[in-house]
């Protein structure tokens, strides 16, 4: 006659259905720049460092770091110089170039003059910078030329299975900068010999 009723579902405060899970759905999960944070504290801890410790560390070696970069731009200590700089062959490259006066280190003064001078009223002193700035680039292509030619012709020679590429391209870029501004700093005399090891 009477039927049992089955347990009634636990409603919630509002007795409007049944109580959600207070499982929690994901929640608490590391994600993964919080594993990062947690790996990065133990290491502070296995180091025996705090957060600011840390940073203060990093700080003092990245300046350390610079330091010896600025130094090695200096004086040429391979050690230390960027990576598009590194090398015998690019140390080679450098001194070849620091040892000669190229058209291409003038092209930067000659192209103030010549603006100076089309900047001028004077129609004769317009057609006297235009035909030296004409000039200036063929001798740029015959300088540039002669420099392939030349420089291809000693790396060749001296690094043979040695990795080269990029040297072209390297080399006119030291050429196009003026002597007092190129980084690393020349370490041989204008017209001078080139160092005892490269003979």
């Amino acid at each position: 006659m009477f039927r049992k009723t089955a347990k009634s579902e636990p409603t919630n405060a509002a007795g409007t259905g049944s109580v959600e899970s207070s499982e929690p759905h994901g929640k608490g999960r590391p994600t993964p720049s919080r594993k990062e944070a947690q790996a990065a504290a133990k290491e502070r801890a296995r180091a025996g460092l705090d957060k600011k410790s840390a940073q203060k560390l990093s700080r003092d070696q990245r300046l350390a770091q610079s330091q010896k970069m600025r130094e090695a731009m200096r004086t040429g200590d391979d050690r230390y110089l960027p990576a598009r700089d590194k090398g015998k062959v690019r140390r080679f490259i450098r001194d070849w170039v620091d040892s000669r006066l190229t058209v291409l280190e003038m092209m930067l003064p000659i192209l103030v003059a010549v603006m100076a001078l089309t900047l001028t009223k004077s129609q004769k002193l317009i057609e006297i910078g235009n035909l030296i700035w004409s000039v200036t680039w063929l001798l740029v292509i015959i300088d540039v030329t002669w420099m392939f030619f030349r420089l291809g012709r000693e790396l060749r020679q001296r690094f043979p299975g040695e990795d080269t590429r990029g040297w072209r391209t390297y080399a006119v870029l030291r050429a196009l900068q003026m002597r007092i501004m190129r980084m690393p700093k020349p370490q041989v005399k204008l017209f001078g010999a080139l160092p005892e090891h490269y003979r």
